[in-house]
């Protein structure tokens, strides 16, 4: 249980730091800030997974570009769903996505246990 919680707050964390490196994605208070972390991970756990397997075909064709377009779309997908968590446009997204993907593994990589 307590991983769960740190996973949350490694995310949130996460979230703040391309807020404040990324303009044009930005929250309006930090339960919002928890409350995308929620929901992004709920999507990436059960609807990223799906859209995946759909467009393996064409993730293969593109090299992978398929596959970075989804997580875009998903994190511009959760700014419409989440009050208070906007991204301005589609370019913003795409920085968003990338600058997300690189602080979340390198705060993960550091919070492992090293057993």
């Amino acid at each position: 249980m307590a991983k769960i919680f740190i996973k949350l707050a490694l995310n949130t964390f996460t979230l703040l730091i391309v807020s404040y490196l990324v303009p044009g994605f930005y929250f309006v208070d930090l339960w919002t800030t928890i409350v995308t972390a929620i929901v992004i991970g709920v999507v990436n756990t059960f609807i990223k997974p799906v859209l995946q397997f759909v467009a393996f075909p064409i993730s293969i064709i593109t090299f992978g570009i398929a596959a970075f377009l989804i997580n875009v779309f998903l994190l511009w997908g959760v700014s419409f769903i989440v009050p208070g968590f906007n991204i301005e446009n589609f370019f913003t997204a795409v920085i968003a996505s990338i600058v997300l993907s690189l602080v979340s593994m390198f705060l993960h990589k550091l919070s492992e246990d090293n057993n």
